[in-house]
C-alpha cells in the first residue's frame, strides 16, 4: 500500500493556494479592476483563511468555527472581486477568485466539512450565474471547482470508510487473540489438572488393579481422600494452592468434609491479590474445627472474593441440614 505523507499534501495545497494569490496580485497591475482595494482585501482574507485551514492540527476534521470562516470568505471573495470587474469583458487573471474559492472549499471537504464545502461552491456558482450568466460557469472554471469538491468528497468518504473498516478489523483481531489466549489457557489448565490427577491417583489405581491385593480399611479411607482431592482439582480450580491443598488434606484427615467451589469469581484478580486471598483461606481451613467446610467464590462484581462456611452437628452432608450449626462464617474481601 502506497501512503502519502500528510505534510506533502499540505505543501501541495499551499502551493496551489499561493499560485492563486500570485494571480490575484498580478491582476492588480492591469487596468481590468476599477479599484484595487477590494481585491487586496479579498487577497488578505483568502491568505488568512488558507493559512488557518492548512495549519497543522491533531484532528483531521476542521473545527466548526474555522469551517464557518472559510464559508464566509468563500461568499465574500466573489462579491469583493466582481464588484470591480465588468462581466462583458475578458477579465483574464482577475477572476482568480473562482479557483481560489474552489481550492478553499476543497480543503474544507478534505478536512471533513462536506456541508460547508458544497455550500461554498454552490454559492459561487449562483453568484457567477447572477453576475455573468450561465455560460460563465464553464468559462470562469466554476464547474472545475465543483468537480474538485466532488472528488474531495468521494476521497474523504472512502478514507472514512477505510478507517471504520480498519477499526472493525483491529477489534476483531483483538477479540480473536483474546479468544485464542483463553483457549490456550483452558488447554494448559486441563493438562495441568490431568497431570495432577494422574500423580495423585496412579499409585492407588495400580494397587486396585492388582487382583491379588485386598484393600485394607486404611487404603479405602485413602481412596476416599484421593477421590475428594481429585474432585477439588475439578471444582476448586483457582482456589487451589499448595497451602490450600495441605490445609484441606489436614482437615479431611481429622474427619471433616471439605467442599471447594470455584465459579470464576477470582479469575480476573492479579496474582498478588489471589495469593493473599488463598493464603487467608488456607489459614482458616487449617484453624477451624468445623465438621463440614464449604469455600465458594463470590460473583465477579461482589466486594467479597471467597465465602467460607463451617458447620458442625447434623446428620447430613448438606448445608441445608436443619440440625447443623454454623460454627464459622467468613467473607474474604476482594481488595486488601
Amino acid at each position: 500500500m502506497i501512503s502519502v505523507p500528510r505534510w506533502l499534501l499540505m505543501a501541495l495545497a499551499a502551493m496551489f493556494s499561493g499560485y492563486h494569490i500570485v494571480l490575484g496580485v498580478s491582476s492588480l497591475s492591469t487596468e481590468v479592476a476599477a479599484s484595487p482595494w477590494p481585491i487586496i482585501v479579498a487577497l488578505v482574507l483568502y491568505a488568512v483563511a488558507t493559512v488557518l485551514s492548512l495549519w497543522p492540527a491533531r484532528r483531521a476534521r476542521m473545527p466548526d468555527w474555522l469551517a464557518a470562516l472559510d464559508l464566509a470568505v468563500g461568499i465574500v471573495l466573489p462579491v469583493l472581486v466582481t464588484s470591480q470587474l465588468d462581466p462583458s469583458r475578458d477579465n483574464g487573471y482577475a477572476t482568480w477568485y473562482v479557483a481560489a474559492v474552489g481550492t478553499l472549499m476543497t480543503i474544507a471537504a478534505a478536512r471533513r466539512q462536506l456541508v460547508v464545502a458544497w455550500a461554498g461552491v454552490i454559492v459561487l456558482a449562483v453568484q457567477t450565474v447572477l453576475w455573468a450568466g450561465p455560460l460563465a460557469l464553464g468559462q470562469l472554471g466554476v464547474i472545475g471547482s465543483l468537480v474538485w469538491v466532488g472528488i474531495a468528497h468521494m476521497l474523504s468518504a472512502a478514507l472514512a470508510s477505510a478507517a471504520r473498516a480498519t477499526r472493525r478489523y483491529a477489534q476483531a483481531e483483538r477479540e480473536a487473540a483474546a479468544w485464542q489466549a483463553a483457549q490456550d489457557a483452558h488447554l494448559f489448565e486441563g493438562r495441568m489438572r490431568l497431570a495432577q490427577t494422574q500423580r495423585l491417583a496412579s499409585p492407588m489405581l495400580r494397587r486396585i488393579a492388582d487382583g491379588g491385593h485386598a484393600l485394607s480399611d486404611v487404603e479405602r479411607a485413602e481412596c476416599r481422600t484421593l477421590e475428594a482431592a481429585i474432585r477439588d482439582e475439578i471444582r476448586g480450580r483457582m482456589l487451589l494452592t499448595d497451602a490450600v491443598r495441605a490445609a484441606v488434606r489436614h482437615a479431611r484427615d481429622r474427619g471433616a468434609t471439605v467442599t471447594l467451589l470455584d465459579e470464576g469469581g477470582i479469575d480476573e484478580l492479579d496474582e498478588a491479590e489471589r495469593d493473599r486471598i488463598l493464603s487467608q483461606l488456607a489459614d482458616v481451613v487449617e484453624r477451624t474445627r468445623a465438621e463440614r467446610i464449604i469455600a465458594r467464590t463470590a460473583a465477579e462484581g461482589s466486594p467479597v472474593a471467597v465465602t467460607v462456611v463451617g458447620l458442625s452437628g447434623g446428620n447430613g452432608e448438606t448445608v441445608e441440614s436443619e440440625d447443623a450449626e454454623v460454627e464459622l462464617w467468613l467473607e474474604i474481601p476482594r481488595a486488601g
